[in-house]
């Protein structure tokens, strides 16, 4: 038998880092080559990881939220000395660090004081840290919980083997009744880290404007009369998207991205328009490319295939990057006014509200109008005010005029 050390693979465009999202097997499975191992997340999707090797898992490096560096220690496993591939193969690895070989002082912190010394030359003795009650825990981790004055005896292990983490610790130690600790691990952790990042780095513009959709809403129930039984109906999102992208040729400076380390800003001819889609994930943009290269139906097609790959997690790392601007849009519960945050490096972005009969006065008289608020931010460093304002009028034209569109 030998030892095999896997690396965490290059994940493709650069990556340099993971996050560990789950892991597959535990140390003492037996895994089978090329059947799952882990999942791991990168900038642009949970990718999940093939073993390289069949044998039996000695370690794996890194709980449900760590990083871990491209080339660095994924896992451990020991194979036949026959298959150990010379490439790949390395001599036998250190003790997996989920079983520390020494315990420290500060191991008997949490024990008694008639078991104290007892406890520490029993773990000593045995090359693991085991309390007298036979509780797996890592010196830090049996400090915090005698700080926290927890007893680890009551605390569930998440760990391997039913090893006292210090996420256990602290999931005792705050959690009560009716409070459910979730971690911020994943999609999710990096949906927040480019929120409060765009927040941080863009100056943001908002500019809202009143949309009578009275045409609009006519024409798209016309179209849907036509169409096929059992087809998707239209909504009105394929009608802005095109309308924009229809827009943007006068308006370049809106459809571009900021690319900060060269300090250049890039604009695009073409329109790929990124589709804010809420997934069970968190929100995802996939991405429609060249969109005035599509027809309606084509567009609408196209619209409803990337989202609905977002939302299934089939979605490939080419279509979640690469669109120059975004729409985002909350159907029926679109409110009245929204303040979209920025999908970086892009320099605006579109939101929809819900589409509603209201009341308004022309030439002196009331009417009742299906009116739609276009709530939209921009990047106030690239874009005017001027320049934002009038490409949002120009779209409220089109849409008012939905002939137009296609003109």
């Amino acid at each position: 038998m030998t030892r095999h050390v896997m690396r965490l693979p290059d994940l493709g465009e650069g990556t340099v880092s993971a996050e560990v999202i789950a892991w597959k097997v535990k140390p003492g499975d037996v895994v089978r080559e090329d059947s799952p191992l882990v999942e791991m997340s990168t900038d642009k999707a949970v990718v999940e990881v093939p073993s390289p090797v069949s044998g039996q898992v000695v370690s794996v490096t890194g709980q449900p939220g760590d990083v871990i560096a491209v080339g660095a220690e994924l896992a451990v496993f020991e194979i036949e000395a026959k298959t150990a591939a010379p490439a790949t193969s390395a001599p036998a690895a250190p003790a997996p660090t989920t079983t520390p070989a020494k315990a420290p002082p500060a191991v008997t912190a949490a024990a008694s004081p008639a078991s104290s010394a007892k406890s520490s030359t029993q773990a000593a003795a045995a090359g693991a840290v085991v309390s007298s009650s036979r509780v797996m825990a890592s010196p830090a981790t049996r400090r915090r919980a005698f700080e926290a004055g927890i007893d680890l005896a009551t605390v569930s292990g998440s760990g391997p083997q039913g090893r006292v983490l210090a996420l256990d610790v602290e999931r005792a130690r705050s959690g009560g009744p009716g409070i459910t600790e979730i971690p911020v691990i994943g999609v999710r952790r990096l949906i927040a880290q480019r929120m409060a990042g765009a927040k941080r780095v863009a100056p943001h513009f908002a500019y809202v404007e009143e949309v009578d959709v009275t045409e609009l809403e006519a024409l798209r129930v016309k179209y849907n009369a036509q169409r096929p039984a059992g087809a998707a109906s239209l909504t009105y999102l394929p009608f802005i998207v095109r309308a924009l992208a229809a827009v943007l040729k006068d308006f370049p400076q809106c459809n571009a991205l900021y690319d900060e380390k060269r300090n250049v800003l890039l604009r695009h001819a073409a329109v790929h328009a990124g589709i804010a889609t809420q997934t069970p994930d968190g929100l995802k943009v996939p991405v429609v490319r060249e969109v005035m290269t599509h027809d309606l139906e084509g567009l609408a097609g196209e619209i409803r295939r990337v989202s609905e790959a977002a939302k299934l997690g089939r979605a490939r790392r080419d279509e979640l990057s690469g669109s120059t601007i975004t729409v985002t849009s909350l159907g029926k519960l679109g409110g009245i006014v929204s303040t979209p945050i920025l999908n970086l490096p892009e320099v605006a972005i579109i939101g929809i509200n819900k589409a509603v009969e209201r009341v308004v006065v022309i030439d002196g008289k009331m009417v009742i109008r299906r009116m739609m608020n276009l709530s939209s931010s921009f990047d106030h460093r690239f874009v005017d005010g001027f320049d934002a304002a009038a490409m949002i009028q120009a779209l409220k034209t089109k849409l008012e005029s939905p002939a137009e569109i296609f003109g």
